[in-house]
């Protein structure tokens, strides 16, 4: 080997040794805030539809009074260094998103912002370690002096954060290779972000970075209204704007755009990608209550979270990686498929192009299913018995729940509409009808269509109904011959718009990479629908399942091998105002059509049909079962940013991919599966947990028979727990901090924002922070005399009831005194309810009386093969479901597996445990309304004459009763092991997103998972599991951006631990003390320092090592050439 070479090898040598050292990355970015002029359509169309957008559009149009659809925002730049005069050009599908961050395990992120706007921001980041002087958060955390120097960067400034990639913040074996996160301005959160300051953020494995192509993508309806800038552009953009009301409903709703990276109908540009070519999608939705979206990629299915789908559920800071391999060439939609979402112009277009020469398929041998569907209209009846099931009144008896959509009269139709569904047929002739009793439960349902993995499936379809239909399925593939959605995609699409008396077969594949995964359910359920109008011919009735399934799952017949019993429910809110056939059921029902107003809110309410296949208030047929059946139900949402579904079976439990749960959240066009096999006979209840669609009608029966010889009931062999509750009246201060709450969000004179004012000010329509309510609340002995003091650590529930603990094979004994001035009772989720067989009613406790409820905890209401040790349940007074809960009565319920608590009941793994609710607590639905009213106001209530000011005063955005951060007691130490229950309730508004600032936890829907944001809704629970790494006091807050102002936030504290945990496990098989791992790890670190002097003086010494060598090849050289002459 040359003298040259050798040197050369050995400084390389030397080189890589000490990088080996040193494996983890530096990504260092130079981020300006700059301030531009953002156009949300730049192309003045509709590019879904062709049309313009120049006149006649909500969101776009410019006028005297309204903006347009260019509005100034303030944007992350990337800059190519600290001198930040060349910016780094970035991907046009962006759109105003920052660019995005991007690093591996162990790697840090240097973030170098500078701010170039006219106010102050900052940049705060999801999913990744920092310590107090790089969280870029604004709030009180008791810090200061260098710590707070991050919270905001003057115009003009400059901050450098620093973000390690820790090992306890990367992904986890069965996340995806690149986790999805954000960052983003959090000085005052809603208003910093509607001003246009939020990236994306992946975090990835090592060796991970995830699908050559990927694309980021922001749901999100961008409220111009709260940008620092709505002023500014009011001025700028309105021809007149001395004629602006900014508190005018129509212009605050023409500002906010319901945007995909800050574009809307179709403008996103750059979304191109190759055919059979792996890719990823990095989803996250932002925003406020109405920021429900269902993001659904026409054409082709992902997988997220090992889960087969072609729509995703997105919230405010929901993140999600979805990771696809296209099939199908050509232009494809991407939408939100909530109905005002659709038709506000939340929608993208991506296109999949063939980028590899003669790239074919092969043609497997496939087996081909027929099905034959016709569109009919029909005259449907919501409610066909004539009475509520539940509370035997007629539907439309005066003063019921049910007379509001029930009634017909003078302006009202009542409970018949003419509407139009789709029908099974046998062949072509479409003379036969295919219908056997197990389909009774269908009601408005089409017919259920079937396929497995390689199946091809026909679907004629004959619209024999009077306008244009189509039929659009999810779950599939298909060529664009066969899509059932018209738009701009340079195809002619027959199937897209079917006319009247015409017919059209459809042609579907199930590609062997479309079918569902090994965590999946053997069948996934899907939905079919007419997209010709998807929105009015939805709420018109044309909707209908669909089941992909694995192969070998169907039997000839169709039915599922291994299930007894199949069942299809679809929960929607059948909205009759935008149905196709609204004018002729006006005109045939209602007693004088001309006195009709069809923009009366109270007309508009009463044909909102909160409905089950089409059915209110238990008149939903056939949903009977035998005990110990397997029974697969079928779940599936439609309709508007209110259709948010808490759906509950009372009375047994379901398996959702090996969790254990009594219920599952639905969305538009989402849906799912759910496994149960009952144990117990009798009446059973299903029901939305929505509060209003509870109420509205949205609740039905299931019944279980002893269709089998009697087996008895297995013995419960394990403990009988039992707890003396009462419930009592108390005074209840929802801000017992008030020094929390916002007193300004602005830093300049006349930016004042009081968001607290009217949640915790008194005024003549203002009750402030003190109600009279109802609690649970523990004793030490059923003479109820002594109230069972609250640990420390039970300090945190506050509102809620005591923290019961159960095991699997236990009872539960409540022995309940009812302290308080009117009935209630106590019935819990997820357990067997003992003397409730015949009736699904709970009893009712009367004031003064004690009863006695016994629960049951069978295996099938402890953890699931996949779940923590301990599952996350429920317990409320059911009296009056939504004004007991509302007025307080509400707490926890844990049951875990075998052996996890002691002989004092509580757990034994872990080193803490915290409950938390999320709920807004509407106090214009308390029982203690009126006297709350007099109280606090000194008012008679019967006089008093409630205000918008007032209601919404009167909703307390709380965690645990709680506003403002006034809920105490959320702390742990370093090391800690903790599991914290989140618990979901409430209405439409209660959608909540739950965020730990400064750590990341574990939560399992069939393996580990990581998040920092935990989505919550009314009747959903969960177990996170969270290791408490990062000390500090920090955030905790909803994400929701009218829940921020609101109130739904508080801190936790994590102590500085001043000795090493003693849970760290062990070391080489040992189980090592507190005083043995110290050693260990001094040991570790002087091993490291001389391992680092070796690597540096083996670096010095080869290096001189070379430049010998070099020198005496030099010397030798010269040598030569003196002897040459």
């Amino acid at each position: 080997m040359p003298p040259e070479q050798r040197g050369g090898r050995l400084r390389a040598l030397g080189f890589l040794w000490l990088c080996a050292l040193v494996e983890a990355k530096t990504r260092t970015y130079y981020l300006g805030i700059v301030e531009e002029n953002w156009d949300y359509a730049p192309s003045g169309k509709n590019l879904i539809t062709g049309q313009s957008l120049l006149e006649d559009n909500v969101y776009a149009t410019r006028g005297a009074n309204r903006i347009g659809r260019v509005y100034k925002k303030a944007i992350f730049r990337q800059f190519t260094d600290d001198t930040y005069s060349q910016e780094i050009p970035k991907a046009a599908w962006l759109g105003f998103l920052g660019p995005v961050l991007k690093a591996e395990e162990e790697d840090v992120f240097i973030i170098h912002l500078k701010n170039f706007a006219s106010r102050p921001y900052s940049v705060h980041p999801h999913g990744v370690f920092y310590d107090k002087d790089s969280e870029g958060a604004l709030y009180p955390d008791g810090t200061g002096g260098k710590s707070k120097e991050d919270d905001f960067v003057v115009p003009g400034g400059n901050y450098t954060y620093t973000w390690p990639v820790r090992k306890d913040y990367s992904p986890t074996l069965a996340d995806s290779n690149c986790l999805t996160w954000i960052y983003h301005s959090h000085i005052d959160t809603p208003r910093d972000i509607a001003s246009g300051l939020i990236g994306p953020l992946l975090v990835c494995k090592k060796e991970g970075t995830g699908a050559a192509n990927a694309f980021a993508l922001m749901f999100s309806i961008v409220d111009e209204n709260f940008s620092w800038y709505l002023d500014e552009n009011i001025n700028t953009f309105c021809l007149e704007p001395d004629t602006v009301n900014k508190e005018d409903e129509g212009f605050q709703t023409s500002n906010r755009m319901h945007a995909i990276n800050g574009y809307i109908y179709g403008n996103l540009p750059g979304l191109e990608m190759c055919a059979d070519t792996s890719m990823s999608w990095h989803l996250f939705g932002m925003g406020a209550e109405i920021d429900i979206h269902a993001a659904y990629f026409y054409g082709h299915t992902f997988t997220s979270r090992d889960q087969r789908a072609d729509v995703v559920g997105l919230f405010p800071a929901t993140f999600i990686t979805a990771e696809m391999t296209p099939g199908s060439p050509g232009r494809w939609l991407i939408t939100c498929q909530v109905n005002e979402h659709l038709r506000g112009g939340m929608e993208a277009l991506y296109d999949v192009q063939i980028c590899q020469k003669n790239l074919t398929h092969p043609s497997p041998i496939s087996h081909n299913r027929r099905y034959y569907i016709a569109a009919e209209e029909v005259l449907w009846n919501y409610g066909p018995d004539g009475y509520d099931k539940f509370t035997g009144q007629g539907l439309n008896a005066t003063g019921s729940e049910s007379a509001t959509y029930f009634t017909q009269g003078t302006d009202r139709i009542g409970g018949q509409y003419w509407k139009v569904h789709y029908v099974g047929y046998t062949d072509a002739t479409f003379s036969k009808k295919t219908w056997s009793e197990d389909m009774k439960h269908l009601g408005i349902l089409g017919p259920v269509i079937k396929a497995e993995v390689g199946d091809t499936v026909l679907v004629t379809f004959a619209n024999k109904a009077r306008r244009s239909y189509s039929i659009m399925a999810h779950g599939v593939s298909f060529s664009k011959l066969s899509e059932g959605a018209p738009y701009l995609d340079g195809y002619l699409k027959p199937g897209a718009h079917v006319k009247p008396g015409e017919t059209f077969t459809y042609k579907w594949r199930v590609p062997e990479n479309g079918g569902p995964t090994e965590s999946d359910p053997p069948c996934l359920t899907y939905l079919y629908y007419s997209a010709t109008d998807a929105v009015k011919d939805t709420n018109s009735g044309l909707v209908g399942p669909l089941l992909v399934c694995r192969k070998n799952t169907l039997n000839h017949d169709g039915t599922q091998k291994g299930i007894d019993r199949e069942f299809y429910l679809l929960f929607s809110i059948f909205d009759e105002n935008d149905s196709w056939y609204l004018n002729k059921n006006i005109e045939a029902f209602t007693g004088d059509p001309t006195k009709v107003d069809e923009n009366d809110a109270d007309f508009m309410e009463s044909n909102k049909m909160h409905a089950v296949n089409g059915y209110l208030y238990g008149n939903l047929p056939g949903l009977t079962m035998c005990k110990n059946d397997k029974v697969s139900w079928h779940l599936i949402g439609l309709g508007s940013h209110y259709d948010m579904h808490g759906v509950h079976f009372q009375g047994n439990t379901i398996d959702l991919r090996g969790t254990t749960r009594d219920g599952l959240a639905l969305f538009p066009h989402l849906s799912g599966t759910a496994l149960m096999q009952p144990d117990r006979v009798g009446m059973f209840k299903v029901v939305c947990r929505t509060f209003d669609h509870f109420v509205g009608g949205m609740k039905h029966l299931y019944e279980v028979s002893s269709c089998r010889s009697p087996s008895g009931a297995p013995q419960q062999r394990g403990a009988m727990r039992v707890y003396y509750i009462a419930a009592e009246e108390v005074e209840w201060d929802y801000a017992s901090n008030k020094s929390s709450a916002p007193k300004t969000s602005g830093f300049r004179r006349g930016e004042r924002h009081l968001y607290g004012h009217v949640f915790l000010g008194q005024a003549e329509d203002l009750i402030g922070s003190k109600y009279k309510k109802v609690v649970y609340r523990e004793y030490t002995s059923g003479n109820f005399t002594q109230r069972k003091v609250r640990t420390e650590e039970e300090e945190h529930l506050e509102i809620l009831g005591p923290l019961l603990h159960a095991e699997v094979g236990d009872s539960v004994l409540i022995v309940f005194k009812n302290k308080a001035s009117r009935p209630y009772s106590v019935s819990a989720h997820g357990i067997e309810e003992v003397g409730c067989e015949e009736q699904p009613e709970t009893p009712i406790t009367l004031p003064g009386e004690i009863n006695t409820y016994r629960w049951n905890v069978p295996e099938r209401s402890g953890p699931g093969k996949t779940d923590p040790n301990c599952i996350t349940w429920v317990y409320y007074s059911t009296a009056n479901f939504v004004k007991d809960t509302y007025s307080g009565l509400i707490g926890p319920l844990v049951v875990c597996r075998k052996g996890i608590l002691d002989e004092r009941g509580l757990r034994k793994d872990i080193d803490r445990e915290f409950t938390l609710l999320f709920m807004v607590f509407d106090e214009n639905e308390s029982w203690y309304l009126k006297e709350n009213i007099e109280t606090y106001l000194h008012k008679n209530p019967d006089d008093f004459n409630s205000t918008e000011n007032f209601e919404d005063g009167n909703s307390k955005h709380a965690i645990n009763g709680k506003i403002y951060n006034s809920l105490l007691g959320l702390t742990m130490n370093e090391g800690d092991r903790t599991n914290w229950y989140l618990i979901g309730m409430g209405n439409e508004v209660d959608i909540h997103t739950v965020h730990f600032h400064a750590q990341t936890f574990i939560f399992k829907v069939d393996k580990d998972h990581r998040g920092d944001v935990y989505d919550l809704f009314p009747g959903t629970f969960q177990t996170v599991e969270l290791v408490a790494e990062n000390p500090g006091t920090w955030l905790l807050h909803c994400h929701v951006a009218d829940h921020i102002h609101a109130g739904m936030e508080t801190t936790y504290t994590i102590n500085k631990s001043g000795a090493v945990s003693e849970t760290l496990g062990k070391f080489f098989g040992k189980t090592l003390s507190p005083g043995e791992a110290s050693l260990i790890l001094a040991a570790f670190f002087c091993i490291g320092l001389v391992l680092l002097s070796t690597a540096l003086i083996f670096f010095c010494f080869v290096t001189h090592q070379g430049n010998r060598i070099h020198y005496t090849a030099l010397d030798d050289k010269s040598a030569l050439l003196a002897d040459s002459l």
